[in-house]
C-alpha cells in the first residue's frame, strides 16, 4: 500500500469549505467577503423597490441589451492570506449577447460583468467599503451604490486592483449619467 502525501489545508482553504458547506434559512443569504463570513438578512420594501427602479430604467434604456440577475453568486479575486472572496450582489446586470447566466454555476467569475448594484442595508459599511474593494479586484467596469441613509446613489468606474479610481455622487432626485455599455442618465426622483 502506497501513503499519498496530501497538502496540509491552510486557514484560508478551511475558511472557504466552512463557508461553502454553510446552509443558511430560506431568504438569508451567505457572503464570504475579505476573509469574513456575512449573513444578511431578506431585504425590507424600500430596499427592493430601489433595484425595481433601477432594473426598469437600465433594461428600458441602455443602448446595449442587457439581462439582470438579482442575488447571483460571484467569485472575486483574494487579498493577501483570504480566500477567494464569494459575494452576492443586490443585482448584476451583463450585455445580453453575452449570456452569462446560462449554464452558470452559483458562483461564476465576474469576467462579463457589465455592472453590480446594491442597495444599503443593515450593514452599511460593508456595501460602501469592503464591496466595493471585492468588486475593484474583481475587475467589475462599474459598481453603483444605493446608500439609503446618505439619500444618494454612487456610481464607482475605472478599478484598479483594490479600488475604484472614479465615483461620481448625486443626491436622491438627482439624475446619474451611467457610460457605456448604458450610455443614459438613470433618474432618481422616484428615490425620493
Amino acid at each position: 500500500m502506497t501513503a499519498v502525501a496530501h497538502e496540509p489545508l491552510t486557514p484560508a482553504d478551511v475558511l472557504l469549505e466552512g463557508f461553502l458547506a454553510l446552509e443558511t434559512p430560506e431568504g438569508f443569504r451567505a457572503e464570504l467577503i475579505e476573509g469574513e463570513i456575512v449573513v444578511t438578512p431578506p431585504p425590507d420594501g424600500d430596499h427592493e423597490d430601489y433595484i425595481g427602479l433601477i432594473v426598469e430604467q437600465v433594461l428600458q434604456q441602455s443602448q446595449t441589451k442587457m439581462q439582470f440577475s438579482g442575488n447571483k453568486g460571484l467569485k472575486l479575486e483574494s487579498r493577501g492570506d483570504c480566500p477567494k472572496d464569494r459575494v452576492i450582489p443586490d443585482g448584476t446586470f451583463a450585455p445580453r449577447e453575452l449570456r452569462l447566466y446560462r449554464g452558470a454555476d452559483s458562483w461564476m467569475a465576474c469576467k462579463g460583468v457589465a455592472m453590480v448594484l446594491e442597495v444599503t442595508s443593515s450593514r452599511p459599511k460593508a456595501d460602501r467599503e469592503a464591496k466595493r474593494r471585492c468588486y475593484a479586484r474583481g475587475g467589475i467596469p462599474l459598481y453603483l451604490l444605493v446608500d439609503r441613509e446618505a439619500s444618494s446613489i454612487t456610481l464607482f468606474s475605472d478599478p484598479e486592483k483594490d479600488d475604484y479610481r472614479e465615483q461620481c455622487t448625486r443626491p436622491f432626485g438627482k439624475a446619474l449619467a451611467l457610460p457605456e455599455p448604458f450610455s443614459f442618465d438613470l433618474e432618481t426622483a422616484d428615490f425620493l
